[in-house]
């Protein structure tokens, strides 16, 4: 297993009315913990494109507990439970100022290869950076 945490603060665009974060934009947060988790392990989805391998998101969930306000930073937490083959699966945990969970997700993406425009792995690179954290022994 292999976590990161993010902190992202709540824009005034980012809220509704109320001074809630609009729910459509925690997608927008899930997605930004996602690149920095990758850049931790030293990849980057412009490298992946640059060597030709896409990943666009195939599910998406979303659970509200409470809201997000405007303002405060919040604490995006991104868990890869499993190592990847064709797809990749994330969770995400949203803590508030005051640690309290906000809200859970999930999104899988599939590696495609651009330029047949097909599923494939992903490269040897990325899974030499993530082996260690799936390793059966540690």
């Amino acid at each position: 297993m292999f976590s990161s945490t993010t902190k992202i603060r709540v824009r005034y665009a980012d809220t509704d009315q109320m001074g809630y974060m609009y729910y459509g934009n925690y997608a927008e947060f899930y997605e930004v913990g996602r690149v920095e988790m990758l850049r931790e392990l030293g990849l980057t989805y412009k490298s992946m494109e640059e060597s030709g391998i896409i990943m666009p998101v195939t599910d998406l969930k979303c659970k509200y507990i409470k809201p997000a306000l405007y303002d405060e930073e919040i604490t995006v937490k991104v868990i890869m439970e499993q190592m990847p083959s064709v797809r990749i699966h994330f969770k995400y945990e949203l803590y508030n100022e005051r640690d309290e969970l906000i809200n859970t997700g999930e999104t899988s993406l599939v590696f495609i290869n651009k330029e047949r425009n097909r599923p494939c792995l992903p490269s040897a690179d990325f899974l030499n950076k993530l082996e260690i954290y799936f390793n059966k022994a540690n």
